[in-house]
């Protein structure tokens, strides 16, 4: 069987696309399938669409790694029908498509439980790429973590319509930090480094996501929403395998082991038993994360 896997933007992005890549490795591993990686599709619906229908002319099974997909495949999909398709960190399904949806959204409230307790300038900055599903639940998530510790805190949130092109995001990174926030909560893929940079220029911690940051650099992230994207992936490639098509969306999250905070060294053992205890509630359904916002913006004056 073939199974074509696309990526949005470059796949070695330290974050969100290289975690799903190592569960495309680990399938690709077991032999039981050729696996396509296609990686560098443009987050626009033309190149998108053309992407898909090009990987469905020669595979079995498409999947479509990230939020984007979940505005083009659908047609796509219901275009091919002998074929089957899959969305990690979708939010649609069909008759031949199914969604996987690891639960960004439960790290970031987390995220956003730790900075409310590390901020001292009482301002926490958030930055995003794509206004995709995953992205926007993750943001308001972050926002509800905030409000469940104090609803004081002033949240400068904004999407700056990228996620790989690092000069924009060092910019927006430093005008948030002039607003006055001293922890940003990023949800980028290989834009990462032009917020790293603007956070080591103005002494701002960061928050990482997907993959574990403050293993690589403690110093600049404070804490990471760690969300295992290979797990959605293993199990979206193992379902298309099988021939196999959930009529619901499947989710991963905190209960499966597939999302969690890591923290730097130098995070107080109080800040971490309250992190530990509000994961607890989650998991076990006794605290609801939002995943709606409804607050202010924040805007890059030009």
């Amino acid at each position: 069987m073939k199974i074509a896997v696309l990526f949005v933007g470059e796949v070695h992005d330290r974050g969100f696309n290289q975690c799903a890549l190592e569960g495309v490795k680990r399938m690709q591993a077991t032999g039981t399938a050729e696996i396509e990686i296609i990686s560098g599709v443009s987050y626009h619906p033309d190149a998108m669409i053309e992407a898909l229908e090009a990987a469905t002319a020669r595979a079995d099974g498409v999947l479509f790694v990230g939020g984007q997909g979940n505005s083009v495949t659908p047609q796509v999909a219901a275009s091919y029908p002998d074929r089957r398709f899959a969305v990690v960190q979708g939010n649609v399904i069909g008759a031949n498509l199914a969604s996987y949806d690891v639960l960004q959204e439960q790290s970031g409230f987390l995220a956003g439980v730790a900075a409310a307790r590390l901020t001292e300038s009482g301002v926490v900055g958030h930055l995003s790429g794509h206004r995709v599903a995953p992205g926007l639940k993750g943001r308001a998530a972050f926002a509800s973590g905030l409000r469940h510790v104090d609803e004081t805190i002033r949240l400068v949130t904004g999407f700056c319509d990228t996620q790989d092109c690092n000069e924009t995001t060092q910019i927006w990174a430093g005008a948030i930090a002039d607003s006055g926030a001293d922890i940003l909560f990023t949800m980028l893929n290989g834009a990462r480094d032009g917020a790293i940079e603007a956070c080591r220029a103005n002494g701002m911690r960061q928050i990482g996501n997907a993959t574990d940051w403050c293993a690589v650099d403690a110093a600049v992230f404070v804490a990471s929403a760690v969300a295992r994207i290979d797990l959605g992936v293993e199990r979206a490639v193992t379902h298309l395998l099988a021939g196999r098509c959930p009529d619901q969306i499947e989710y991963l999250g905190l209960a499966q082991g597939a999302v969690e905070l890591t923290c730097a060294p130098d995070v107080p053992e109080a800040v971490r038993e309250e992190v530990v205890a509000t994961a607890r509630l989650i998991s076990n359904g006794q605290l609801d994360v939002d995943t709606v916002y409804e607050g202010p913006e924040f805007e890059l004056e030009t």
